[in-house]
């Protein structure tokens, strides 16, 4: 598949859902289960759950999740599964009633839930969730504010944020030789939360910013030719409405397509809705890595049919390390898991009343991960999307992109990957 990542676009009120969840939400303990010493509160059996929250053209999304952790869960069973008792998965329905979802989860006993993709619905469910202790991990959400959200210590996502896109994207201007970068940024939260992390990355890195602005709608003509007078060697894009009309504003204002760097909601297959070559040498960012053929094989081995694999590495991530964070802990209880997330998954933070983290050996698949546990041996898991290492907030501390790269067809291919630590 030519483009087999694609960043689905998040509902128009995330930032309004998750602002009044925060106003409002009296959600779980005041502790971090994260860091938390624990006792076992397992009744034995391993469940995982799914939240599929993805719906009419989005629901596309749903397919490769799910075969993901389902892929999961048939390999760790096939090393044993947890204890010597084979791990549940919880066939999901997909909704995007999160809530009502996540009662059903609880009710059917499960430890862990992987999902959900929209970030808007993350409040919903974390406030289910972590009040039955029971740990979700999403492969998808990247608004920075869920990093923040009350949760007790049960969230955790494989997702990098998008802080963390901000500073990949400069870093990929940089990369490509610019001195001076101009941001133009789409009016609204998605645009000021990716435009503002780029901006501060630049200065960090030396890049000169000159020409920056911000537009409304598709209205980007303007600010792109005074981008282009300005004299910057790259211009970052940011916006995610109508991406086809902003990208033709942006040629019209002059710039030529080798300046240009794009976040990930602009990275699609242009073809001729734009102009010849209008694209031709722009690179843009998608978030996670392009997965690798032998995970791809096993995927459309696991699905058949299986045409695309958006946060299929993230999906397949998040239940591998539930998995070997209940194995490390030797318990299937949520808090267990929860306690034992960030050290399986090679975070420096040290448990509570420790006065640093233990050794760990570095594993990059979940069968041999679980072979070193099953000796004894304390883990770092690095898996299909690449080095993890939750910290205190249950986030990724190192951060990876894959590089679009486009010809003067205005279409995409793969041109690497883009890191970025946090």
């Amino acid at each position: 598949m030519a483009l087999a990542l694609r960043r689905p676009r998040a509902a128009a009120a995330v930032a309004a859902v998750i602002a009044l969840a925060l106003a409002g939400c009296g959600a779980g303990d005041s502790g971090n289960a994260r860091l938390a010493q624990t006792e076992a509160s397992g009744d034995g059996v391993l469940r995982i759950g799914m939240l599929l929250d993805n719906a009419g053209g989005q629901a596309y999304l749903n397919d490769a999740q799910r075969a993901a952790v389902e892929l999961a869960v048939r390999q760790a069973n096939a090393a044993g599964g947890h204890k010597g008792r084979p791990i549940e998965f919880i066939a999901p329905t997909p909704s995007t009633d999160t809530a009502t979802a996540a009662r059903h989860l609880v009710e059917a006993k499960a430890d862990v839930v992987i999902g959900p993709t929209d970030s808007s619905h993350a409040p919903a469910a974390i406030d289910v969730l972590d009040k039955a202790k029971t740990v979700l991990i999403s492969p998808a959400n990247l608004d920075d504010t869920l990093s923040s959200y009350p949760s007790g210590g049960y969230y955790f996502r494989t997702a990098p944020t998008e802080s963390a896109e901000g500073a990949a994207l400069a870093a990929l201007a940089k990369a490509g030789d610019a001195s001076s970068v101009a941001i133009l940024r789409e009016k609204g939260r998605y645009g000021a939360a990716i435009g503002s992390a780029a901006s501060a990355a630049a200065k960090s890195t030396g890049l000169a910013e000159k020409g920056s602005g911000e537009f409304t709608g598709h209205d980007a003509r303007a600010a792109a030719a005074s981008a282009l007078a300005a004299g910057a060697d790259a211009v970052i894009i940011v916006a995610r409405d109508d991406p086809q009309a902003v990208l033709a504003q942006v040629h019209d204002g002059g710039v030529p397509g080798s300046k240009l760097v794009l976040a990930d909601a602009l990275v699609a297959p242009y073809g001729t809705g734009l102009a010849s070559s209008a694209l031709d040498g722009a690179r843009g960012l998608v978030p996670g890595v392009f997965p690798a053929a032998s995970f791809q094989t096993d995927m459309l081995k696991q699905a058949p049919g299986l045409a695309d694999m958006t946060f299929a590495a993230e999906a397949y991530d998040a239940a591998s390390l539930a998995i070997l964070a209940a194995a490390d802990a030797q318990d299937d209880g949520g808090t267990s898991i929860a306690s034992h997330l960030v050290l399986v998954s090679g975070g420096a933070i040290a448990p509570s009343g420790q006065s640093t983290a233990p050794q760990r050996t570095k594993c990059t698949t979940l069968a041999d991960c679980l072979s070193l546990e099953a000796k004894g041996t304390h883990v770092d898991y690095d898996g299909q999307s690449g080095p993890i290492a939750f910290d205190a907030s249950g986030d990724v501390t190192t951060a990876n992109f894959t590089v679009f790269r486009y010809g003067a067809e205005n279409t995409a291919r793969p041109a690497g990957t883009q890191s970025v630590a946090r």
